[in-house]
């Protein structure tokens, strides 16, 4: 029984899909239009903090390679975010075989109120100094000297 309920979907989910693919295309556009605009939104912000941005074109999620802050280690980053400056954000290397080959970039979601992603481009505005290499460092620290 159990290699037939891995090869399909719940009765829920298909119900779900079989709505969706009869919704008028003009609800996919007005989605497309507003996801767009979040993604913008978030991505400008991030930019004009000074992080190398990687827009994306199929996802809710943005990357930023955290090395143009000084450090090396997304993970690191990551960890010092919400405390230091109010902000998550999720370390990419955790999605890579090969962690150490995403381990410079860092994850946005921009499935978010305006509001919610306003406050945060400002929240980071406000706190990434403090997580430059030139005030933050540790053993482990991973911003670049």
């Amino acid at each position: 029984a159990h290699q037939f309920i891995t090869f399909c979907n719940g009765t829920p989910f298909q119900h779900a899909i079989a709505h969706a693919l009869a919704l008028p295309d003009a609800y996919y556009e007005e989605f497309l239009a507003t996801y767009r605009s979040k993604r913008d939104r978030l991505c400008d912000g991030l930019a004009k903090l000074g992080l190398d941005v990687l827009v994306p074109s199929g996802t809710y999620f943005a990357l930023t390679d955290v090395r143009s802050l000084g450090w090396e280690d997304g993970e690191a980053f990551c960890r010092a975010l919400p405390e230091r400056v109010g902000v998550a954000a999720i370390p990419a290397g955790a999605f890579y075989a090969n962690r150490s080959a995403g381990s410079h970039l860092v994850r946005w979601a921009f499935c978010k109120t305006d509001a919610v992603l306003d406050e945060g481009v400002a929240r980071l505005a406000r706190g990434l100094s403090a997580m430059r290499p030139s005030t933050s460092s540790s053993a482990e620290g991973s911003p670049r000297t």
